[in-house]
């Protein structure tokens, strides 16, 4: 019982966040414009500094995530939480004041940085803070309820309020709801620590291996410690350590770039294409969010313990890769909302990857192993915005080589298609091998 309580506060907070978070999506296009070419459709501006801003953000992101999801494994996940919940709440000020040129620039120099531990170290953290508290075997379904509580139910909560609020209400609003959350974080939510069986934490990457520690066989077995700043090797034979887990970070890093790419496209593509507004994204991001929630929150933990992980992550990534190839040649303004279909299975990916990834390491890595996974996901978002913003500038411009706006938006396709045969290699690991292991890399 006091396991459903922490995780419904820890809900209750995602919630939260997600819900400031989500409610500024479909204005900031708008926004965006206005600030730097006020009467336009199509600004190649726009597209760049959006692009560059993604890119920067996945840098600091890269190196900080499995810093981040490091230290929660030593210090807590509710201690770790507090800077990121807190430092969001600085641009959604800054915007909420005025959204003039001087203040947007200030925004997104601001947003910048405060992104590089914000944006995904909230989810990751989340992510550890269950495994602590669920067993292997219902862990996909609760990622599932996780995933459709801070992108499904917060997605379509925020959007909806965004459909019916004005652009400077909006961020007034998202400012508050994202310092109430941290408040309620700090008054409600119980520290998570994996506890080893002493209830004693163990720090892990840090000193030299023990072969004298032997698991229920009796066969020699290395367990392994980490500093405090992961290097480039230590996550390296993280990944090597398992080769589930390195198909599931080649899922990962190409998902995400397509991910990355819809982040820096998709929005500049419908409104210079169908002059989509601010009340038109957020009645699309509604459809979508309200597919992606009864996915997660209704079918998801009815299928995971039927379905493999593995399978349902094919699902989600096949589905996705078919919303992005249709929208690319969307004809009429009704096909980006019709496609919205495929968000019920695209739904499917994040949680079961999550989930798969979280089986491959023992209970004191889960903050070190989803940080990882979410640092290469960073990695992603660094190239996506170098491969898709020019080409969504270029194509939706007059000086395009041939007519297809939506050529960038099939590069979004064609990237989940390689996360898509990549998943297809994914075997069914045993739930066994992470019980007891911890991840191992030596000193240099």
């Amino acid at each position: 019982m006091e396991k459903l309580t922490g995780l419904s506060h820890l809900f209750v907070t995602v919630f939260l966040s997600g819900f400031a978070s989500f409610m500024v999506i479909p204005a900031i296009t708008d926004v965006t414009m206005l600030a730097l070419c006020p009467g336009r459709d199509e600004c190649s501006l726009a597209i760049y500094l959006t692009g560059f801003q993604q890119a920067i953000i996945g840098l600091g992101m890269m190196v900080m995530m499995p810093v981040i999801g490091n230290l929660s494994d030593q210090y807590g996940r509710k201690a770790m939480l507090t800077l990121p919940m807190t430092v969001s709440i600085i641009p959604l000020a800054i915007l909420a004041f005025s959204r003039s040129t001087s203040f947007f620039y200030a925004y997104y120099v601001i947003r910048t940085l405060t992104a590089m531990v914000g944006e995904i170290s909230i989810n990751s953290l989340a992510l550890a803070y269950v495994a602590d508290h669920i067993p292997q075997g219902q862990r996909a379904s609760a990622f599932g309820i996780l995933s459709g509580v801070s992108t499904g139910a917060s997605f379509v909560c925020g959007t909806l309020a965004t459909r019916f609020l004005s652009t400077t209400s909006t961020f007034q609003v998202a400012t508050l709801f994202s310092m109430i959350a941290v408040v309620y974080m700090r008054v409600f939510l119980k520290e998570s620590l994996p506890h080893g069986e002493n209830g004693s934490t163990q720090p892990i990457l840090k000193g030299e291996p023990e072969d004298n520690q032997t698991d229920k066989d009796d066969s020699p077995r290395k367990i392994w410690e980490i500093k405090n700043i992961p290097s480039v090797r230590d996550v390296t034979s993280l990944l090597k350590s398992s080769v589930t887990l390195s198909q599931a970070a080649v899922v990962a890093f190409f998902s995400s770039l397509a991910d990355g790419g819809m982040q820096a496209s998709l929005l500049y593509f419908l409104k210079a294409q169908f002059h989509f507004n601010k009340d038109q994204f957020a009645d699309l991001m509604l459809i979508v969010g309200v597919a992606g929630m009864f996915s997660q929150l209704l079918f998801m933990p009815f299928l995971a313990p039927v379905i493999a992980e593995r399978k349902l992550l094919s699902i989600g990534l096949f589905a996705g890769c078919i919303h992005m190839l249709i929208s690319s040649i969307a004809w009429a303004t009704w096909v980006p909302y019709a496609i919205t279909a495929f968000g019920v299975f695209a739904a499917f990916g994040p949680p079961s990857l999550r989930s798969i990834v979280s089986k491959q390491v023992g209970a004191h890595e889960q903050g070190k192993a989803q940080g990882c996974i979410s640092g290469i996901s960073s990695l992603a978002t660094i190239i996506s915005p170098l491969i898709f913003s020019p080409l969504t500038a270029l194509f939706l411009s007059d000086g395009a080589p041939f007519y297809y706006p939506g050529f960038s938006i099939m590069g979004i396709g064609l990237a989940l298609m390689i996360a898509f045969i990549q998943s297809l290699m994914i075997r069914d690991a045993p739930t066994s091998m992470s019980q007891n292991q911890y991840c191992t890399v030596e000193e240099a």
